[in-house]
């Protein structure tokens, strides 16, 4: 009893000055605001799984609408963060280190991607994030070494021409081969990962900033919240000149094609399919507008969790097993289909659920189940090993302190399951 009070103790966050970096009870240093958004993305996820409204309002009754999409571009950008920290953070890894991140990377993508695909089996209704997620991973190499300049210039560029250039490939791929499972994955599934390289290139930028800095958190929550603001304001502008008032896409159903992505819009082509900004619209500006909206989720999140470390530990908590959670969930609706069907108290209870779940299992055992298989198998082909745990026990006070004066200016040191 005194084992596990001590526990709960020594690994519930305090409020400091600088950036929460918290040391689990595997030793393994985090940033607490990051898995504060980490979580938030879930949890939204989630939401947006469940009989919520997907067109949002000024109506209190369709606010819910605003997990959708955006918790899904939220997560995509925070995978952006955890490559950025795995290579270097703040100084991006070069030589053999730079070799030894890549190939962690490759793994985790290759373990991610493996697990995605056994959800898929389960057919729910649910489109798994997972495999495009895991496809990101191996995009982000090349870029591993670019500044944040580079990041975001080549972000900006994806988002204007990858819609229009992948429509043209898809309606191309489309008469060649129909919908195949390499072409859903990259064009025209619920998650292209032609569009969603945005998200992780912005990601990428935003993990290569010290997020310990006032200033970086104020330039996220503006610059973001300003593109955020600008991208839905266009978009709906856009509507207005371009498709005759008419809001279109109307609110996409992720799991379903929109005209201009399927075989019956072979060999057509209207101008309309690329205004607005609705969720999984796949347009110019709901790319943009999206990407900003997670960055100034970011800079809320970072606040936030330095200012009330322990209210918003459940919830990083969840952030910290993302992949755990994700995973349950979906296998909650294998077990459970109707849940999907049920309103906004299904979701209360998820997220509870879950939050229970990863509060207890991270204090009792520290990194989730299966962020710890992928984390082992990504350290063993790299030729890493974890030190032994009574070392890391004895370590962990020292260590604890060293990372929040660090606050991210060696984030190599970071755990970013």
């Amino acid at each position: 009893m005194t084992t596990v009070a001590s526990t709960v103790r020594n690994h519930l966050p305090v409020a400091r000055h600088a950036t929460q970096v918290l040391q689990g009870p595997d030793g393994k240093a985090r940033i607490h605001g990051l898995d504060l958004a980490r979580g938030l993305a879930v949890i939204g996820m989630i939401g947006a799984h469940v009989d919520t409204p997907q067109d949002l309002s000024w109506s209190p009754s369709t606010w819910q609408a605003l997990v959708y999409g955006r918790s899904a571009a939220l997560f995509g950008v925070l995978a952006g963060v955890s490559i950025a920290l795995l290579s270097g953070g703040t100084r991006p890894a070069a030589g053999d280190d730079l070799i030894r991140a890549r190939m962690r990377i490759m793994v985790r993508g290759a373990c991610v991607f493996v697990i995605g695909g056994l959800l898929e089996l389960l057919g729910t209704h649910i489109a798994v994030i997972l495999t495009v997620y895991a496809i990101l991973f191996f995009l982000a190499l090349p870029f591993l070494q670019w500044s944040p300049g580079r990041l975001l210039l080549l972000a900006g560029g994806l988002a204007l021409f990858a819609p229009p250039v992948s429509l043209l490939l898809s309606q191309i791929l489309l008469v060649a081969d129909g919908e195949q499972g390499f072409h859903a994955l990259m064009l025209t599934g619920a998650h292209p990962a032609l569009w969603w390289w945005v998200f992780v290139l912005v990601g990428l930028a935003i993990g290569r900033l010290d997020l310990s800095a006032l200033q970086v958190r104020r330039l996220l929550l503006v610059a973001g919240g300003a593109t955020a603001v600008a991208g839905y304001a266009l978009g709906w502008l856009s509507t207005q000149l371009v498709a005759n008032g008419v809001a279109y896409p109307e609110p996409i159903d992720a799991y379903e094609r929109m005209p201009g992505w399927n075989e019956e819009s072979v060999g057509q082509w209207d101008w309309t399919w690329l205004t607005g900004a609705q969720p999984h619209s796949g347009t110019p500006l709901w790319l943009l507008a999206s990407a900003g909206f997670a960055a100034a989720v970011i800079a809320v999140c970072l606040v936030v969790a330095d200012a009330f470390p322990r209210l918003s530990y459940p919830i990083a908590s969840v952030g910290a097993m993302a992949l755990t959670v994700y995973s349950l969930h979906v296998v909650a609706f294998w077990v459970f289909p109707t849940a999907s069907d049920a309103d906004w108290t299904m979701w209360i209870a998820f997220t509870a659920g879950a939050a229970v779940f990863a509060v207890g299992w991270r204090l009792l055992a520290g990194r989730g189940p299966l962020e710890r298989v992928v984390a082992w198998s990504a350290n063993r082909a790299a030729g890493l090993t974890d030190r032994p745990a009574a070392l890391e026990l004895d370590l962990r006070t020292a260590a604890s302190e060293s990372a929040i004066a660090s606050s991210g200016r060696h984030a190599q040191t970071y755990d970013t399951d």
